[in-house]
């Protein structure tokens, strides 16, 4: 079956199987590997994307779900030239980035957040990153990390 869709900003009609995942459509047909495959199960959050606006563990989605939807991987969210946002510089300055597994899920969550609160408390943050499993950095760079680019981003949205 064919489906249509919106990914980083380009319209794409892959031919899709009726059981297939998200992820699977995303890493294997399209090359979208930022999007990881952790547990297969919605639990470890570094396979989210941005569908419509919303965070989603595309492991448990099926990928004809995202018919005529907008759907914003990892890839998707880097400046036009392929450098870092503001939010995946500070993940780096901040030590926030280890191993590397769980950082597009936690990004991805991060940028939800801040699509939704301009100026998140701590408790916020970490509400909002919940989802996504991190076995490297004990969280605190991470919330940093956002923290810094949601004042930054503040600032930028006073002007």
């Amino acid at each position: 079956m064919k489906i249509r869709f919106e990914l980083n900003g380009d319209l794409v009609d892959p031919e899709i199987k009726p059981d297939q995942t998200l992820l699977s459509l995303l890493r294997d047909t399209l090359g979208m590997l930022g999007v990881k495959e952790g547990c297969s199960a919605g639990e470890c959050g570094a396979c989210s994307v941005i569908v419509d606006g919303e965070l989603r563990k595309s492991c448990i989605m099926l990928a004809a779900q995202v018919d005529g939807c907008n759907v914003v991987t990892i890839e998707g969210i880097a400046y036009e030239d392929g450098s870092p946002n503001d939010l995946q510089q500070a993940f780096l300055n901040h030590g926030s980035v280890q191993c590397g597994f769980c950082t597009p899920g936690m990004v991805m969550a991060s940028e939800v957040l801040l699509m939704d609160t301009l100026e998140p408390s701590r408790d916020q943050i970490r509400e909002a990153i919940s989802g996504n499993l991190c076995r490297c950095t004990g969280y605190q760079q991470i919330v940093g990390a956002i923290e810094e680019t949601a004042k930054h981003r503040a600032k930028v949205e006073e002007k």
